[in-house]
């Protein structure tokens, strides 16, 4: 009678541990996970997709890496075809045109208390639309001056001040320019930042382009004559991206140009001069600064919200912001975790963690609609039209607007 107890006893122990081994292997969850990259990122990013394992042993992240351009091109046809990743990388200059693609995380937040002040104020609002936050960061950052230190010295010139004018800067750009060497490299993003710094909008009040209202026209003139009559700054070809300012930057032929934070790392390795950096020169007005950065939301589309939301805590928490940061690949969006990248990425760099704490004790928001990325294309195309002279701010500004909704 007892061997027929312990037998059944054993039957029903062998039973239950069947039963809990086959709930495990169900509960086994594979997530895909969608970011841009190089090929050397690789590595990086699965460091962070283990992390969301070793915390939760039943979901399995999976990197998926595109090149920048590659990537947001194939974001809406993977997304019409229903093979978007559960957890998709984000841009914020990017979220009016493809927050639809994401899943709203304001439920997620309320069902555990979520806190999102551990992040920068500024990229949180960037990461949400209309009010809803759809994505979590993993960096952030205002656009800032690069100088080279070396060529500031030797010309007698000083550092340049939290609150330098454009006057200090213009004065800067021409002093550094001799022969083939200039004292400034401009790319087609200084006509958006820049004249922001300078006080000026390129938005009506309805967040509507307006490109021909005088305080936008007058600021982007201020950086067009530094190139077109000043002959300060080389002009960029149009359709140049940020490598053709930052390579002249790295060889010494330009003494400016105009990054983010997350550019620090690969152009101090770059370069075999002292650097610093520096706040965008301000106008007549406050200094003030747009700030931009990247992160994560949830796919719409997936059927594993909840685990792509434990997911997502980890890829966006103190673990994660410490990897990035520590190899210099991002100024983390957690606000506790910014010391490690000055500890790396900022090292040697004068005027960093100042010019950075400056820029967001005075950012702004940084006003954008789902029209913004055919305007980034439009300044980039045109923008050297009136840099060469061929034709004048108020026209070539003009032209843009009449090609915007």
């Amino acid at each position: 009678m007892r061997l027929s107890i312990v037998l059944a006893a054993a039957a029903m122990a062998g039973s239950s541990l069947f039963a809990i081994g086959a709930a495990h292997a169900q509960d086994q969850v594979n997530l895909t996970w969608q970011m841009w990259g190089d090929e050397k990122d690789t590595a990086l990013w699965q460091s962070l997709a283990d992390l969301v394992t070793a915390e939760y042993p039943n979901i399995k992240v999976t990197p998926q890496i595109s090149g920048w351009n590659d990537y947001w091109t194939r974001l809406p046809v993977l997304a019409s075809s229903g093979q978007i990743g559960d957890l998709v990388a984000m841009q914020s200059m990017r979220m009016p045109s493809f927050y639809s693609l994401l899943e709203p995380l304001d439920a997620h937040f309320a069902s555990d208390k979520f806190d999102t002040s551990v992040f920068e104020s500024s990229i949180i609002k960037g990461l949400s639309y209309d009010g809803t936050q759809y994505a979590l960061p993993y960096d952030v950052g205002p656009w800032i001056v690069f100088y080279n230190h070396d060529k500031f010295a030797e010309a007698g010139l000083a550092d340049p001040a939290m609150d330098w004018t454009f006057d200090d800067f213009k004065a800067a750009a021409e002093k550094l320019t001799s022969g083939d060497n200039y004292g400034y490299a401009v790319q087609a993003f200084d006509f958006i930042a820049a004249p922001v710094a300078l006080g000026a909008e390129y938005f009506n009040d309805s967040d509507q382009f307006d490109l021909t209202n005088a305080g936008y026209e007058g600021a982007v003139g201020k950086y067009v004559d530094l190139v077109a009559k000043d002959k300060a700054s080389p002009v960029f070809a149009s359709g140049t991206n940020a490598a053709t300012a930052s390579g002249r930057f790295a060889s010494g032929n330009a003494a400016m140009y105009i990054d983010g934070p997350w550019s620090l790392i690969s152009t101090k390795d770059a370069v075999n001069f002292k650097m610093g950096v520096a706040p965008l020169p301000r106008g007549e007005g406050a200094s003030r600064f747009i700030t931009a950065g990247s992160g994560w939301g949830i796919s719409a589309a997936s059927q594993h919200k909840d685990e792509a939301y434990k997911a997502l805590q980890v890829l966006t928490g103190p673990k994660a912001a410490q990897i990035l940061a520590s190899a210099g690949r991002a100024l983390p969006g957690r606000l506790a975790e910014q010391t490690y990248w000055y500890d790396v990425a900022a090292k040697d760099v004068s005027s960093t963690r100042e010019t950075l704490e400056y820029a967001f004790e005075h950012s702004t928001p940084f006003r954008i609609n789902e029209n913004w990325n055919e305007f980034e294309n439009l300044i980039t195309q045109y923008m050297p039209l009136a840099l060469t002279g061929e034709k004048t701010t108020d026209a070539t500004l003009s032209d843009i607007q009449s090609q915007l909704p």
